[in-house]
């Protein structure tokens, strides 16, 4: 009697869930994330941008590119001054092979893909062309290519690290792609096809498309962090010695599968919706816990957005409405200054700026359509 009882549930689950998007009925409806939008803009403007136009000048001008480019996108003026003055400090980095980063940055291709997205964000009438056209030809430059090692057959081909010629990952890899496709390259732009390459490596999926060793030893269809040098996952291994599968690399995978041009029926993509709806939440960032948690809404909001759907069918046959709830998700964390913390400080998300970037980014595609 307990797999019928279980279906049973499952089915009404299902029912109630197709009847609250049928009805329009919604967690955090669209004044809620108006007015989470604003009060978080508020923080930023007014507490977190500093006099010289920074967020976080401590680590570097990634977070204020983060920062400018999630206030843009949620719909502060590109005139406004506190865009204005974020945009005017980040080009103080810009430097004469086009990259926009500290002279000798460790990190220097990530800083400047996420320029890229705060330049494309504020581009009025075209006016950081030319600032755009010397930062994309700087990251096309530090992608892994056939001047590296033995070529195609690296798992490395096709990645992006953190600096030049950095091991790659696939994080950076996917910011590679997204500020590509941002300043308008499409999905038939060479470094994207060969982005596409080191992003499938990252998938465990055996395939004509992966046939590196870490996906049969763990064949789930999720994604890690990274299959060269070796290959990592920040999840860890599995007893086999696989490399576990997590979520917010596995959106992030997906992510960039999209918007490097497969469709819904690819069997990449399909394999990383599987996984996903097997561990389809946003109490935690599946894998790694609390860890990362608001990297992981934020990519999260942009993976499913890219598939262009309302509603996200997981494994148990349950459809959910995901924009509401993970708005819901993210409403409920937001601190009562408007800004967002995680109590768990890995990856910087002790930072507020940091955080109230991702949370504002994530909150722009939550927004019902």
């Amino acid at each position: 009697m307990i797999q019928p009882v279980k279906f049973a549930c499952a089915f009404l689950l299902g029912m109630l869930s197709l009847m609250a998007l049928a009805s329009g009925v919604r967690g955090a409806d669209a004044p809620a994330i108006r007015a989470s939008i604003k009060k978080a803009s508020q923080f930023l403007t007014e507490q977190g941008q500093a006099a010289d136009g920074s967020f976080s000048s401590q680590v570097g001008p990634a977070v204020t590119a983060l920062a400018v480019t999630a206030l843009a996108q949620s719909g502060t003026p590109v005139d406004a001054p506190v865009l204005q003055k974020g945009v005017g400090y980040l080009l103080k980095f810009k430097q004469a092979d086009g990259g926009i980063h500290p002279t000798d940055s460790p990190v220097a291709n990530y800083e400047t893909s996420i320029a890229m997205l705060a330049l494309s964000a504020c581009n009025k009438a075209g006016r950081y062309d030319k600032d755009i056209q010397g930062a994309e030809a700087f990251v096309k430059g530090l992608q892994w290519n056939e001047g590296e090692g033995p070529g195609p057959s690296d798992p490395a081909y096709g990645g992006a690290g953190y600096g030049k010629k950095n091991r790659p990952d696939l994080s950076n890899t996917s910011f590679l792609i997204e500020a590509l496709r941002s300043v308008g390259n499409g999905a038939d732009d060479p470094a994207i096809a060969r982005a596409l390459i080191f992003v499938s490596r990252s998938q465990n999926l055996e395939g004509p498309n992966n046939t590196l060793p870490f996906a049969a030893k763990n064949p789930d269809g999720g994604f890690y962090y990274t299959p060269a040098a070796g290959g990592e996952s920040q999840a860890g291994t599995t007893p086999e010695g696989g490399l576990r599968s997590y979520a917010s690399m596995t959106y992030a995978g997906l992510k960039s599968m999209i918007f490097a041009g497969l469709s819904p029926d690819d069997p990449r993509v399909k394999a990383a919706i599987s996984w996903l709806g097997k561990h389809y939440t946003f109490k935690e960032n599946p894998g790694m816990g609390d860890a990362g948690l608001f990297y992981y809404f934020h990519t999260a909001a942009k993976a499913l957005d890219v598939l262009g759907e309302d509603s996200f069918t997981d494994a148990e046959g349950i459809v959910h409405n995901w924009r509401s709830e993970l708005a819901d998700a993210i409403l409920a964390k937001q601190q009562p200054d408007g800004s967002w913390i995680n109590t768990n400080p890995r990856w910087m998300e002790g930072d507020p700026n940091l955080v109230t970037g991702y949370a504002l980014l994530a909150l722009t595609y939550c927004s019902p359509r």
